[in-house]
């Protein structure tokens, strides 16, 4: 966790801008307009599909009118997580198909956001982008347990946080909130990505949208998070989305142009 590397100097100043509650939005623009690459990819992503605002964004100060506060400061650091991904695959770990998996993951977790209730959407995406960024680290710091743990999966069929467990004796989970937690997301992220699995699951709106959400990705084939396995919706998520996981896909219609468009985000 201590070893992978720190933010940008720009989304660390974002973390002390947004720890502070006389913080005003305007700081937070300023601070994001001194980063051309945030700010470059911060407006690709807001006027993308994911977001279908009613017009097109020019500026940090106009997607903080759109998004509010709290949106912006989380998407720039998820885009500056994501900004943190090694370039090439390790330990037989596909970067790109990962952020694929990660970006689709997100976008449909957002989109069945409005079907639970109280939960906001763009947290839901943000929970989507970052659900299984514990396995950069193992990546990254353990890559021989980690191929190991990709390898037992695929040959057992098994959930790659079982294997993970097994070899390492903890999974991407649990390391996966530790370190966002340690960059200061708020707390019901923390809690989305540490119980997303059918044996600690809790019963949460957010939880709800991202595990089925991880589950129609991988599905669909949208990427690999580097776990074939899919796993059926629990009998209370299914109760919050209204159907089967096959009921749910069919209510979504067509993914696949926005899974083109995830493709063109993470090869850009």
């Amino acid at each position: 966790m201590d070893r992978m590397p720190a933010f940008p100097r720009s989304v660390q100043q974002i973390l002390r801008l947004t720890r502070d509650v006389n913080c005003a939005p305007k700081d937070l623009v300023r601070v994001i307009d001194h980063d051309p690459v945030v700010t470059v990819k911060i407006l690709r992503v807001v006027n993308s599909a994911y977001y279908s605002l009613p017009k097109q964004i020019t500026s940090i100060n106009h997607a903080v009118v759109y998004m509010g506060f709290n949106s912006l400061k989380n998407l720039a650091l998820s885009i500056a997580a994501i900004g943190m991904l090694p370039k090439e695959s390790l330990a037989g770990f596909d970067a790109q198909e990962y952020l694929l998996h990660s970006l689709t993951t997100a976008n449909i977790a957002k989109m069945l956001a409005p079907r639970v209730g109280n939960v906001d959407p763009t947290d839901c995406f943000i929970a989507g982008l970052l659900h299984d960024f514990g396995k950069v680290v193992f990546a990254q710091y353990m890559p021989k347990e980690f191929r190991e743990a990709l390898m037992m999966s695929e040959w057992s069929q098994t959930s790659l946080h079982l294997a993970l467990r097994e070899i390492i004796g903890t999974d991407h989970a649990v390391v996966g909130a530790m370190l966002v937690e340690k960059w200061r997301f708020a707390a019901p992220l923390v809690e989305t990505i540490r119980h997303q699995f059918g044996d600690n699951l809790l019963d949460t709106e957010m939880i709800a949208c991202v595990f089925a959400a991880n589950q129609i990705s991988k599905k669909l084939k949208f990427g690999s998070g580097g776990n074939p396995k899919v796993e059926e919706l629990p009998p209370a998520i299914a109760k919050r989305l209204g159907g089967t996981l096959d009921e749910v896909i069919a209510s979504l219609g067509d993914l696949d142009p926005m899974c083109e468009e995830a493709k063109a985000f993470a090869s850009s």
